[in-house]
């Protein structure tokens, strides 16, 4: 697995709304969610983090990535472009679904625990346990960028 190297700015954890002064992670203003390819609960610890790239070439590095069932992990997104870049976790379909819904509406706001908006040179991280045996996707949203790849797996192992 690729480990970024982060840039010298500061870190920050930013919401998939664009807020900069609310906080993400374990952040108790987020309520206890169940989906299908996990769970969210304010007070989850990680067990490890990941560090992830977002880059202008419209990939992730590393876009696959491997968890065990329960495994609860700190996901760092680091942008190194120039673009904003988005992380959201989901389904195939949630995501197809979602990505239409941005067509229609490009200027959408999001405000999740498994979603992350990443301006450039900033970093911004997120907490989910894995719960659930399978499959899973993360896309960047952010109009064109799913269409032109910028996607990845997350599977989750017994």
């Amino acid at each position: 697995m690729l480990v970024a190297t982060l840039l010298s700015t500061s870190t920050s954890t930013i919401l998939a709304g664009g807020s900069q002064d609310h906080k993400h992670g374990n952040d108790a203003s987020f309520k206890r969610m169940e989906k299908a390819f996990g769970t969210y609960d304010p007070n989850l610890k990680p067990t490890r983090v990941v560090d992830v790239v977002m880059s202008d070439n419209m990939r992730f590095s590393p876009d696959l990535i491997k968890v065990k069932k329960g495994e609860v992990i700190k996901i760092k997104h680091t942008n190194h472009g120039n673009l904003m870049h988005e992380f959201i976790l989901g389904t195939t379909a949630s995501l197809d679904e979602h990505a239409k819904m941005m067509r229609k509406s490009p200027n959408m706001k999001h405000n999740k625990p498994y979603m992350v908006h990443v301006v450039s040179g900033e970093s911004a991280t997120l907490i989910w346990k894995f719960s659930e045996v399978g499959q899973f996707t993360f896309a960047c949203l952010v109009l064109g960028h799913y269409e032109a790849g910028m996607k990845g797996i997350v599977m989750v192992e017994r």
